[in-house]
C-alpha cells in the first residue's frame, strides 16, 4: 500500500472493466477517476504546473487561473491547495454545482461567465475574460491547457504506456476529445508502437472541434466552441460524434450495472458501442477510456427531473439493462 504526503502523488492508473456484459461486445475500459481529483485531468495539471515551475513561471505570490468546464478545475484546485498557491477557475452555466462546491472547498475562487460569445460560445468569453485578467495584473499565471503541451505530453508519458502493457495486442483505441490532450498524447504514443493501432476520436455532437456547426451541449467534459489548438489531425483515424441522449441513457445503463460513470464516459462508451456493432469484433482487442467517475452528475445526468426536462419525458425509458 503506497504512503503518500501530496494528494497529487496518488493516481491509480491501472483498472480496467470489462464492459461486455454492459454493451454486449468486447470492449475494455480504463478507468481514470480513482485519484484524490477524481478525474483523468489530474496527469495534465501535474504536467503543467510542473513545467510552469521549472521554467520559473510560478512564484510564491503567483495566482493560478485556468478556463475549465469542471474536472481541470478540482485538479489545479487540489494541487494549488497542496502547493500553496492560490487559484482561480473561470467557468460557465455548464459546470456542475458539486464541481463548484468542491473547489470552493479545496479554496479555490470560482468565476462564472454569465454570457457567450457569439461566434466561441461560453468558452471565447471565459478565455477574453483570463486575458483581461492577466493583462490587468502580472501575478496571474495562466496555464492555458488549450495550448499547452505538457496536456498532451502528460498521456503520451503516462496513459498510453499503461494501456500498452496492459494490452500488447490492441488494436482499436476510443478516447473522447475535449481539449485534445488525452486524444493526441495516445495517438503520437502509439503512431510509432509496434503494431498499427485504430486512434478513433469520439466528440459530443455540437462541437465545432472536428468542423461541422456549433449546437446546444448541456454536458461539460467533452467537445469543443472551436478547433483545439492541439489537435491534429492526420493522427486521427476516425471520429465519432455522440448526441447527449445516447450519452445519458449509456450512463444509465452502466449504472443498472453498478458502474457510475460520469457524461464523458458515457459519450465515449456510446460511440464505441455503436462502432463495435458495425464492425468484427471476431480477435479485437477494444480499449475506451473513461475520464471520470458519476458522483459530480447526481444532480444533471442521473436526476430525471433535470434530464427530462432538457430532452424529453421519455429518454430514460429506453435504456437498456
Amino acid at each position: 500500500m503506497p504512503v503518500i504526503s501530496a494528494p497529487y502523488a496518488f493516481n491509480e492508473g491501472h483498472l480496467f472493466v470489462d464492459l461486455r456484459s454492459v454493451c454486449g461486445y468486447p470492449l475494455y475500459l480504463k478507468c481514470e477517476g480513482f485519484n484524490f481529483a477524481g478525474s483523468i485531468k489530474l496527469k495534465a495539471a501535474n504536467e503543467m504546473v510542473a513545467s510552469a515551475e521549472r521554467d520559473g513561471l510560478l512564484k510564491p505570490d503567483s495566482i493560478l487561473v485556468e478556463s475549465s468546464s469542471g474536472n481541470l478545475g478540482v485538479a489545479l484546485s487540489m494541487i494549488a491547495a497542496s502547493k500553496g498557491y492560490r487559484f482561480l477557475c473561470v467557468t460557465d452555466s455548464r459546470c456542475n454545482l458539486s464541481t463548484r462546491l468542491l473547489m470552493e472547498a479545496l479554496g479555490s475562487e470560482v468565476h462564472v461567465v454569465a454570457d457567450q460569445d457569439p461566434k466561441a460560445g461560453y468558452l471565447g468569453k471565459r478565455i477574453e475574460y483570463i486575458r483581461s485578467l492577466c493583462a490587468s495584473d502580472t501575478r496571474y499565471v495562466w496555464l492555458s491547457q488549450y495550448t499547452n503541451a505538457g496536456n498532451w505530453w502528460a498521456h503520451y508519458r503516462t496513459t498510453a504506456p499503461e494501456i500498452a502493457g496492459q494490452f500488447p495486442e490492441l488494436d482499436v483505441l476510443f478516447i473522447g476529445t475535449g481539449t485534445a490532450g488525452t486524444l493526441m498524447g495516445c495517438a503520437r504514443y502509439f503512431r510509432n508502437w509496434h503494431r498499427p493501432v485504430r486512434i478513433v476520436a469520439v466528440d459530443s455532437a455540437g462541437s465545432v472541434a472536428f468542423g461541422g456547426e456549433a449546437g446546444r451541449r448541456m454536458i461539460p467534459g467533452l467537445g469543443m466552441s472551436m478547433r483545439p489548438p492541439l489537435l491534429d489531425e492526420s493522427y486521427v483515424d476516425e471520429v465519432l460524434r455522440v448526441e447527449e441522449m445516447d450519452t445519458i441513457r449509456m450512463c444509465h445503463r452502466m449504472a443498472r450495472h453498478g458502474f457510475l460513470f460520469g457524461g464523458s464516459t458515457g459519450t465515449v462508451v456510446s460511440g464505441a458501442t455503436d462502432w463495435l456493432a458495425r464492425h468484427s469484433t471476431r480477435g479485437l482487442t477494444a480499449v475506451a477510456i473513461a475520464p471520470d467517475l458519476g458522483e459530480r452528475y447526481l444532480d444533471t445526468i442521473y436526476q430525471t427531473n433535470w434530464v427530462e426536462g432538457l430532452y424529453g419525458e421519455h429518454i430514460l425509458g429506453s435504456v437498456e439493462n
